[in-house]
């Protein structure tokens, strides 16, 4: 995906009062945590940019003075951000000199992880004065990303930073990380937003995706794929997902047809793998499914069934990531998902 240079979209309804009440705080850490998709890195830049404005109000910054522009092209001196070297390439964050030259001339590929090297600059940068003469600001996301060397490389400036530096910490996983980490940090729980709420922002975000807006009942399979995160639904959206796909998708993989899902990456089939099992557990125990419509689920299989396939698509996340076969991996889920229907249906706890 690419991303523009010029001013950041409007922040999602939900992330507005959020926003208004962290600049009242006046702690030098904060810590964005909640499950992803729910806005942690733009609220997070959203922060950092009303902290470096030269010019805020209750609400944010005001998005015209010179600072607001330096953020808006990644050029901001003040501002250090803190990515895994993958996710500055996608968000078009520069990458340090040394570390692009690595990239480009094919040594290495972006690593997924906060290197501690990165870590690192972060101190240095914090060793200089503020260039505009006013507050430096480090934003890390996602802070889970960060091993425990590049962490602890951070503690001791996270705990007494020098001068005006604050930390904006957004996190999709925050039991992962240190705890002496989490203990120097102000935590915010990400807010969820009402049902409603999301799918006007699907319908109203869907129209820079293609000429017309989704229909209702687009936006809500989208919603409910990404079981209520919004980000995550318009990822789904991107992916041009529809209804009947979603609606037919798990009777079809009960029946060991593939034909749906067979030409998604492999991180998108195991997840959906996942949402599946949980919803047939769900639906085992009592429950109501999160991410498909019950009437479209097929009768679950024995409890036991579906907890060990559980451990198994658990144990498959660990390597989606790593260079296999693309199509064994697929033929050996597939063969797997079939297996679990043929066990006998009840609940067998």
């Amino acid at each position: 995906m690419s991303v523009s240079l010029a001013s950041p979209p409007p922040l999602a309804p939900w992330l507005l009062p959020q926003l208004a009440s962290l600049l009242t705080q006046r702690g030098h850490a904060l810590l964005l945590c909640g499950p992803s998709g729910l806005g942690q890195y733009e609220l997070a830049l959203a922060l950092a940019r009303a902290w470096l404005c030269e010019r805020p109000s209750a609400h944010g910054a005001c998005g015209v003075c010179g600072s607001c522009h330096a953020v808006d092209v990644r050029t901001h001196a003040d501002l250090c951000v803190l990515l895994p070297e993958s996710l500055h390439l996608k968000l078009a964050w520069p990458l340090e000199e040394s570390a692009q030259k690595e990239i480009d001339d094919k040594k290495r590929q972006p690593s997924k992880w906060i290197r501690v090297e990165a870590a690192r600059s972060v101190i240095h940068f914090t060793q200089f004065t503020s260039a505009r003469g006013g507050t430096q600001v480090v934003l890390v996301y996602p802070a889970e990303r960060m091993n425990p060397e590049s962490a602890n490389t951070l503690l001791k400036t996270l705990e007494e930073p020098l001068g005006q530096v604050r930390f904006v910490l957004a996190s999709e996983a925050a039991h992962q990380l240190l705890p002496t980490i989490r203990s120097r940090c102000q935590s915010h729980a990400m807010v969820w937003p009402q049902p409603e709420q999301a799918l006007n922002w699907l319908q109203a975000q869907s129209l820079a995706l293609g000429k017309t807006a989704a229909t209702r009942e687009q936006a809500a399979v989208w919603l409910q794929a990404a079981g209520g995160r919004p980000d995550d639904a318009l990822a789904w959206a991107r992916s041009g997902l529809d209804v009947p796909t979603w609606t037919q998708l798990p009777q079809a993989l009960a029946r060991g047809d593939w034909t749906l899902l067979a030409d998604w990456p492999p991180v998108r089939q195991l997840v959906v793998l996942q949402q599946l099992c949980h919803d047939l557990m769900a639906l085992a125990a009592g429950g109501a499914p999160r991410f498909f419509l019950s009437t479209a689920l097929p009768a679950p299989p024995s409890w036991r069934a579906l907890a060990q396939w559980s451990r198994d698509l658990m144990a498959a996340a660990r390597t989606v990531e790593h260079p296999f076969n693309a199509a064994l991996m697929q033929e050996a889920w597939a063969a797997r998902a079939r297996t679990v229907w043929e066990q006998p249906q009840g609940p067998d706890f």
